[in-house]
């Protein structure tokens, strides 16, 4: 069974908001209880079940749809969830949170897979590798080995985001705060490949390192044949964090556009897969640490 950063049963509902509601929406789109074609639940039971006001859905569905994760409305009727195709072809850019799982399905589709990643926490990452995980449970990917490398920012650096909007004396609950989130979704996305070992006796090997600096971008790394690339969009937020709320700069990785650039693409994107390789494998060598996920 994949292991998810939350349980899907919802608790304390009265903290619920537009965000908050759409990124549980989203995580049930990642992890296949909602799938692509099917009916988003009407407004009226997403609005019972979370325990908000319509209003407060409608506009978690509309971060959904601005996402491009669902497709479709009409008078009476609800939007559905989008396919991996959704808004387009492979080639062009999509959402990290649409384009992502389909491109590492595919990927998985080699005997030997190689992931490679640079990013701020390891959210996208987590939620996307659920879909291959969940084929190869169902008998329709079965690798022989599975590698996974990724980069994260250092524990010890002072980083560009997240961080507070007005008040620089939260810096130390906003850092608290994505370290937390940091090491979770670390940890989960190591166990749900791990498992695999026992399940399909498939070789898995998950390794972080730690970077000294703040990415402004997210990269994806596939077999050496594609790379997947996202700026992260900087933008103010508030989230409830322990006793409080927390008004800080942070990037909503999810929402960025992914761009692909396949060896097979024709020479630029040849270079550009080739180049982006070399950078991953000098900052894994050089200047970066051992990370340990606690």
């Amino acid at each position: 069974m994949v292991v998810t950063q939350e349980n899907l049963a919802v608790t304390d509902s009265s903290r619920f908001t537009p965000q908050s509601i759409a990124d549980r929406l989203r995580e049930r789109i990642r992890a296949g209880v909602l799938k692509p074609g099917e009916p988003l639940p009407t407004q009226a039971v997403l609005a019972a079940e979370f325990g908000v006001e319509r209003g407060v859905v409608r506009e978690a569905v509309r971060q959904l749809r601005a996402d491009g994760l669902l497709v479709g409305e009409g008078k009476g009727r609800s939007p559905h969830v989008a396919g991996p195709s959704a808004g387009g072809g492979r080639d062009e850019p999509q959402p990290t949170m649409v384009g992502l799982a389909h491109r590492l399905s595919e990927a998985f589709r080699a005997p030997h897979v190689r992931v490679d990643a640079v990013c701020l926490t390891a959210e996208t990452l987590m939620l996307a590798v659920g879909e291959p995980v969940r084929r190869i449970h169902e008998g329709l990917l079965r690798p022989e080995s599975v590698e996974v490398r990724v980069l994260l920012p250092s524990r010890d650096i002072s980083l560009a985001f997240p961080a507070p909007a007005e008040a620089p004396e939260e810096q130390g609950r906003v850092h608290q705060r994505w370290l937390t989130q940091r090491n979770a979704q670390g940890q989960v996305l190591r166990h749900n490949l791990r498992s695999l070992r026992g399940s399909h006796g498939i070789d898995v090997k998950v390794t972080f390192r730690a970077l000294p600096f703040t990415p402004p971008m997210k990269l994806y790394l596939l077999g050496g044949d594609e790379a997947l690339f996202a700026y992260y969009l900087v933008t103010r937020r508030a989230e409830e964090y322990g006793s409080g709320t927390l008004d800080m700069w942070d990037a909503l990785g999810g929402e960025s556009l992914l761009f692909s650039f396949q060896r097979g693409g024709g020479e630029r994107d040849a270079a550009f897969v080739e180049e982006s390789q070399k950078w991953f494998d000098a900052l894994w060598a050089t200047i970066t640490t051992d990370l340990t996920l606690s």
